[in-house]
């Protein structure tokens, strides 16, 4: 259910863009504002592109999303306070904890909003270190600043 709400959320997002995008060509008088004249097959066209879009949207949940292991090992009460200000350095403030799980949501709601709000970070304490789901573009990062700040405790990030 995760995942078509995703995909739906995306191809929402994309045709807002989109027509957002050809409303201001069309004020700046960049391009005509009849759809007949606009895309070469008119209305046709407009089927093709959304048609487009929504495949788009559909794969995009596949790839855009991860986890990965952030390979960290110590006890999770310990390794907690040093994940806490790591995240919250980041931009990233706490959301919810149970037990060895914590998950965070974006401070900056500008971000959240370009994310579609998609912007939620789990990291959950496994046996190897830490297990880190999200998008992928913010996944990466974050696993190998939280392996570089709890190799090397002496200095802060």
């Amino acid at each position: 259910m995760k995942y078509i709400l995703r995909a739906v959320k995306y191809f929402i997002s994309i045709c807002v863009f989109i027509t957002f995008f050809i409303l201001i060509l069309v004020l700046l008088g960049f391009v005509s504002s009849d759809i007949e004249t606009m895309f070469s097959q008119g209305w046709k066209s407009v089927g093709y592109i959304a048609i487009m879009f929504a495949v788009v949207s559909a794969v995009y949940p596949l790839f855009g999303y991860k986890k990965r292991l952030a390979g960290v090992l110590g006890d999770f009460a310990d390794l907690r306070p040093g994940v806490l200000s790591y995240m919250e350095n980041r931009g990233y403030v706490l959301e919810s904890e149970d037990d060895e799980k914590m998950t965070f949501r974006s401070r900056s709601l500008l971000r959240r909003i370009f994310r579609v709000w998609e912007d939620r970070i789990t990291i959950e304490k496994t046996l190897g270190g830490f297990e880190v789901e999200g998008l992928t573009r913010d996944v990466s990062p974050i696993v190998y600043g939280l392996e570089y700040k709890f190799r090397n405790p002496e200095e802060n990030i």
